[in-house]
């Protein structure tokens, strides 16, 4: 199956199943020096992994990441940094009743009509257990950012379905499993979501995501945009159906004289553009938001046809999250390293020994 990797010169490329007896990845592309752990990974694939409260999927899973290659006595290399996340906890007799239907939603369909097969055990490729790979390449990825530029990248769950949450503070993200922003909204959320949970339905959600002190310049035009490349990123996980940079769909309705964002010696004094002018960066927090389909394997009966083609229902068992959105928060938080980490070696390759005779606009006026 093609389609595996992704970067041009940070690439990740990743394997297994949802139900096979791992998954696992190889990150191409990290220079040499940096001190790397398993430690490093497993804080952000904690943060993403299944069975972390009733409002996620009860499939228990450590996530303990094993690495195999790329490192040396606690330093990478610059050669392939291979890593393995065993799977510990399927339950593939609950699919069995479904191996032969088409969950609506679910790229049951669309597999078959690739490949003529498909694994139906949890969605096998297509499941949302392959991110945990994406959140252990994006973790090495923010490190050397961090360390290299002092970027920054956080997200956080900024509306649950039809309910829209204020962001408070950073330090109420990382106090609840939900990465919600303001910690008076949690009751209600939790309200809802065991709602949909008795209901045997789901919803959709946003999630935002903002990397801080990027470096203006990260980007090539035409074809290799930094947006453009967020947003293909962004579109590869699982149930993102919509992609915003910066002001996003909100600029429809804007002016001109408000959308630009205008330029004082003090700093930019709005940011619409997300932090990205003409798929370069501009030095201000690059802000990226994507919405979140609601979850497909539900237990409402559903119309949908066999494998022969005849009309048949459905209802999905086993184990879900009634919202795929609240999960979601480390995954975009890796992509979006993946890529900024990719351009950020790309500038580095081509424009290292630029001189700038005018000093860089502050990311902000004060």
């Amino acid at each position: 199956m093609s389609g595996n990797s992704f970067g041009l010169l940070y690439t990740v490329t990743s394997f297994g199943e949802s139900h096979g007896p791992a998954i696992g990845g190889v990150v191409d592309g990290c220079p040499p020096g940096m001190t790397l752990a398993a430690e490093d990974l497993q804080r952000d694939l904690d943060r993403r992994k299944p069975g972390t409260s009733r409002h996620v999927t009860q499939r228990r899973e450590s996530d303990q990441v094993e690495i195999l290659s790329g490192i040396y006595e606690g330093r990478t290399t610059g050669t392939s940094i291979g890593f393995i996340i065993r799977n510990e906890d399927q339950r593939s007799k609950d699919y069995a009743e479904i191996a032969a239907k088409f969950r609506p939603g679910h790229a049951d369909y669309t597999y078959h009509r690739k490949y003529g097969l498909r694994d139906p055990r949890g969605g096998g490729r297509s499941s949302a257990r392959e991110t945990a790979v994406r959140v252990a390449a994006g973790a090495i990825a923010k490190k050397w950012l961090a360390e290299r530029y002092g970027v920054r990248i956080r997200g956080y769950l900024a509306q649950l379905g039809d309910m829209a949450i204020d962001f408070r503070s950073w330090d109420a993200v990382e106090a609840n499993g939900l990465f919600v922003p303001d910690p008076d909204a949690l009751p209600r959320l939790e309200a809802r979501l065991d709602e949909l949970r008795r209901d045997g339905d789901s919803c959709g959600a946003r999630v935002n995501v903002v990397a801080e002190n990027v470096p203006a310049g990260w980007g090539e035009p035409v074809y290799g945009r930094l947006d453009a490349d967020i947003a293909a990123a962004m579109m590869s996980i699982n149930a993102v159906k919509g992609v915003e940079i910066g002001a996003g769909f909100a600029s429809v309705a804007q002016r001109g004289s408000e959308h630009g964002d205008e330029l004082t010696p003090a700093g930019f004094l709005s940011n619409n553009a997300g932090g990205v002018l003409g798929g370069i960066s501009s030095g201000q927090d690059v802000t990226v938001s994507v919405a979140l389909k609601p979850t497909s394997s539900i237990r409402v009966p559903r119309r949908t046809v066999d494998v022969t083609g005849a009309p048949a229902q459905i209802e999905t068992l086993g184990r879900h999250d009634p919202c795929v959105g609240i999960r979601a928060t480390p995954i975009a938080e890796a992509m979006l390293a993946c890529v900024l980490m990719d351009h950020a070696l790309r500038a580095r390759a081509q424009c290292a020994d630029v001189v700038h005779a005018v000093a860089p606009v502050p990311a902000r006026a004060p």
